[in-house]
């Protein structure tokens, strides 16, 4: 027996995909699941609404403490959602995907990842899947990944490019987020992108500006706003995916097929 779900989500930079997964950990942990969130990104941002402070990153931690425990890499934050960053190396030095390998050995020697989570969800950069990038996939510590995505060019662009790289590692895909950005006829090209590449939208967060009010105070909408309709629709979208259990097998265009799509689309519009 494992955890329920270990899911990573993938997302091109700045498409919001820390936000949607620390508000969507915290919807869990309200609702009294065991749930764990590694981030898996350079920035090291994913879990600082949840633990209201910007963590330490392992490779940081490693570099002064040789031997740590679970205790120096691991943090509790809200409603005792379990917080890990693993953190990269300066801008211009080294590969930022090597943070993601050091990390997981590590959590895996100290038994961080246990059967007693209900969740895990890992945040993973997604403009390019490299070696470093693709460890929750290739060394299967997640089952399923779902991907961020907006419906400007740019973000499918980046969605379609991830999704090849699911199909070439044999991943298994739950579907697109669409966190909206406010284009014209926005869920509509997301959703036909979806159903292009073999998959489907698990949910559709609309663009609010509680989302950045709650992130000045470094909270998630859930802890900051818990009774507005941007919380209702987080809860919404962690239900929805904790309750999948149809996964595909992606089926990305190449990049001439996904110009024609969509140039297509804009057409239509």
């Amino acid at each position: 027996m494992g955890s329920n779900k270990r899911m990573a989500i993938y997302g091109k930079g700045g498409i919001g995909k820390s936000t949607t997964v620390a508000n969507i950990a915290a919807a869990y942990a309200e609702d009294g699941k065991k749930t764990m969130v590694i981030g898996c990104d350079p920035k090291a941002d994913t879990t600082r609404t949840l633990c209201g402070r910007r963590l330490p990153t392992i490779l940081n931690i490693i570099k002064i403490n040789k031997d740590p425990s679970i205790d120096d890499i691991l943090f509790k934050g809200f409603k005792g959602v379990s917080a890990v960053e693993s953190g990269g190396p300066e801008p211009g030095v080294g590969c930022a995907g090597r943070g993601v390998i050091v990390a997981m050995k590590l959590l895996e020697k100290l038994g961080g990842i246990n059967d007693d989570l209900d969740v895990v969800l890992y945040d993973v950069l997604g403009d390019v899947v490299c070696g470093g990038f693709a460890v929750p996939l290739r060394e299967e510590y997640a089952d399923e990944v779902c991907i961020v995505s907006s419906g400007e060019y740019m973000s499918l662009y980046a969605a379609n490019n991830i999704s090849k790289g699911i199909k070439k590692l044999k991943g298994k895909m739950t579907g697109i987020i669409c966190n909206c950005k406010g284009i014209e006829n926005e869920i509509d090209i997301v959703n036909k992108f979806a159903e292009k590449i073999n998959t489907k939208v698990v949910g559709v967060i609309p663009r609010d500006e509680l989302v950045q009010k709650s992130e000045i105070e470094a909270k998630t909408v859930i802890e900051k706003f818990p009774k507005s309709n941007q919380a209702e629709k987080y809860r919404k979208l962690g239900s929805s995916l904790f309750e999948n259990k149809k996964n595909t097998t992606p089926e990305p265009m190449d990049n001439d097929e996904f110009e024609r799509f969509f140039m297509d689309l804009s057409k239509k519009d």
